[in-house]
Formats: C-alpha cells, sequence, structure tokens
C-alpha cells in the first residue's frame, strides 16, 4: 500500500520568518498519479522531498502507507526519486547505472541482471545498455533515469520536473512515455513541475499551490471547467484565462455583465448564473473569458458581443490567437483558422456565454462558472 498522507505538516528552513510550507493537509491514493504544479517558490519541491526525506519536517505528521515517517531515512521510505538533472554517473555504462542501486543493496547478481533487461525492455534501452550517459540523448538519459528507479521496485515514484531540460518535442513524447510507465507498474506516482500542460495531460488529480498553501486538489477537468480562485483559472489553461473588470447590473428582466470600452459592451448573463450573481449587482466583479471560449463570426448578436481593438495576430496553423483590446483591457482570444482573419482594427467577437466565469473582486473566490 502506497498512500501518502500530509497532517498538518509545516515546513520552515531555520532563520526564516515564515514557513515555505505552513499546515499542509494532503490526501494522495495509493496507485494515484498526482502532479504538484505551481509558480516557482510555491512549496512544491519541498514538498516533494519532504516525501522523499531529503527535507526534513518542522511539525506535523508525513505517512507512506500506514508507517510515519517523519524520522526515517530516505533509503527506508521505499520510495525511487527521479530528479532534473538526470543524476547519471558519467563513468558507467546504461546497464551500471541502471544497476547501480540494486548493486548497493547487495542484491543477487542474476536478479539484478533480470531486472535491468526488463526495464530496458520497456524503456526501449536494450541497445544502448554498454554507452555511457555522454553518447546519449537527453531523452535516453531521461529514460535511464527512470530505469534505475524502476529496478527498485518501489512503493513510491518521486518525480521532480524531470523533462525540463528537454526540447519541446521531445518533452511531448517523454510525457507519454512516463504516463504509460504509471500504468504499467501500477503504482504511486508525484510529480512536481511548473508546466501546466504537463499537468493537464498526465496526472490523476493535480495539487495547485502557492505560497506553500493548496488553492485546489481535483481532476483536470474540475479545475479547467471550475476554478475556485482567481490564482488557478489563470494558471491553468494556455493561453491563460482573459479577466475583464465588469459591473453587473439588470434591465428589463435581465441580467448583463458590462465591460466598460470605447463604447458599452453588455454580455446577457444566462439564467443559471443569475441566483448566484444577484448579491453582485450594481457592484464590478471579475469576468473570466478563455481564449478558446471566443465564438465565430456567424454566432454573433446584439447580446453576446464584445467591441474590441485589434492589436495583432499570430495565425499557428488550425488556430490562431488574436490578441486585442477590450477598453484597457489586454485580451487574447483563441479562433479556428477557418475563420477569416478580420481586416478591421475596430470589431465584434462574440462570447460562448454559458462558459463565462465571475469572480469576487475583493476575496477572488469564484461565484459561478
Amino acid at each position: 500500500m502506497a498512500s501518502i498522507s500530509f497532517k498538518n505538516v509545516t515546513k520552515i528552513y531555520d532563520g526564516a520568518k515564515t514557513p515555505v510550507v505552513p499546515n499542509l493537509n494532503l490526501e494522495i491514493k495509493d496507485k494515484e498519479f498526482i502532479i504538484l504544479v505551481g509558480p516557482s517558490g510555491c512549496g512544491k519541491s519541498t514538498t516533494l522531498r519532504m516525501i522523499a526525506g531529503l527535507e526534513s519536517i518542522s511539525s506535523g505528521d508525513l505517512f507512506i502507507g500506514d508507517r510515519r515517517v517523519n524520522n526515517i531515512p530516505p533509503k527506508d521510505r521505499d520510495i525511487a526519486m527521479v530528479f532534473q538533472n538526470y543524476a547519471l554517473y558519467p563513468h558507467m555504462t546504461v546497464y551500471k547505472n541502471i544497476a547501480f542501486g540494486l548493486t548497493l543493496r547487495k542484491v543477487d547478481t542474476a536478479e539484478i541482471d533480470k531486472r535491468v533487461h526488463e526495464a530496458a525492455k520497456v524503456l526501449d534501452l536494450e541497445h544502448l545498455l554498454e554507452r555511457k550517459p555522454k553518447a546519449l540523448s537527453g531523452g535516453q538519459r531521461q529514460r535511464v533515469a527512470l530505469g534505475r528507479a524502476m529496478v527498485r521496485n518501489p512503493a513510491v515514484f518521486l518525480l521532480d520536473e524531470p523533462l525540463s531540460n528537454l526540447d519541446a518535442k521531445l518533452r511531448t513524447s517523454m510525457r507519454s512515455e512516463i504516463a504509460r510507465l504509471h500504468r504499467k507498474l501500477d503504482t504511486t506516482f508525484v510529480y512536481v513541475t511548473h508546466d501546466q500542460t504537463e499537468a493537464m495531460t498526465m496526472g490523476d488529480r493535480i495539487v495547485v499551490m502557492k505560497d506553500g498553501l493548496i488553492q485546489q486538489f481535483d481532476t483536470p477537468q474540475v479545475l479547467y471547467d471550475t476554478p475556485d480562485n482567481l490564482f488557478v483559472a489563470g494558471f491553468i489553461g494556455s493561453p491563460q484565462m482573459n479577466f475583464i473588470d465588469a459591473a453587473i447590473v439588470e434591465e428589463g428582466g435581465n441580467m448583463y455583465a458590462e465591460v466598460q470600452g470605447h463604447k458599452t459592451n453588455r454580455l446577457l448573463i444566462p439564467d443559471f448564473k443569475r441566483e448566484a450573481l444577484k448579491p453582485y449587482v450594481g457592484k464590478t466583479v471579475t469576468l473570466g473569458i478563455r481564449p478558446e471560449h471566443f465564438q465565430s463570426m456567424e454566432n454573433l448578436t446584439k447580446d453576446n458581443a464584445l467591441d474590441v481593438k485589434v492589436d495583432f495576430r499570430e495565425l499557428l496553423g488550425a488556430e490562431y490567437n488574436l490578441y486585442v483590446f477590450v477598453g484597457d483591457n489586454k485580451v487574447i482570444m483563441k479562433l479556428p483558422s477557418t475563420e477569416p482573419l478580420p481586416k478591421e482594427d475596430e470589431i465584434q467577437i462574440p462570447v460562448n456565454l454559458k462558459l463565462m466565469h465571475f469572480f469576487d473582486k475583493e476575496t477572488e473566490k469564484a461565484i459561478c462558472h
């Protein structure tokens, strides 16, 4: 069993005034693939290193399975860690790098050979076993690091930004390899990244962190569809969600989000969002619209359009990003390339009204989605 449980865990470094991780409570299920994501300095790597035993816990309790591991050394925690820089021994062959941990533990030579070849087969390294790291590509080195962790048959895999040194194409292929490896090994994975694309495509559930605090912990789809606050809404999604100040007004039995620009922009609020927004009538809220939730010009009506001033266009093949101003607000719109590029500088773009998000300006908490 390899569940992981943080109970009121705090990490504060000697001499620091504030903890880098304050009062963390987190339950990771056995065999889950969990992603810790957030900006640099949010505490995600520190959290991973506390699981590994590479960082001590200032207070609270950490359990792996039913065992409290606060004071148990890393070698006795039944974990394996894959680092950002691979940490391979340059003078050793691929075979010896993969076998190194087992050799230290004085595992039988025949058993070592069996495990190394099994891992090499899974990771497509069989033809590279006699090479040294300098003769490998970045992706091959990363697979060797994964193989070294695999052969130990750990209860928990810990991966600390393992793909950040790879180019974009290789990162994409390695994402699928790691996800496939998780399914094959059927054990618990905890993966740290600052890349929300990695988080969205790989994890069963995602922990979004900021300043050492969990902002939201849920499946990728829930985080995308119903973010709890402005931070999660802006962090999950690429390009990130657009945020615009909007006044909530009632008129003629309808409710509108009114955006002030060079003309008045009004978006009709659907009935199912009105109850949550009633306390905000006459007040300003933060309106959130994802770039992909703008619509084709053929859907334009008087109640779903924003008046925009085009800044520049960015063609990406199957789609293009349109960078515009809505009043003083910079907004990114993602439209299919089949949609004619507007030639005018000032145009109207329709919004999918059902997919608008609303946030309280003071608390930054979500009002409704």
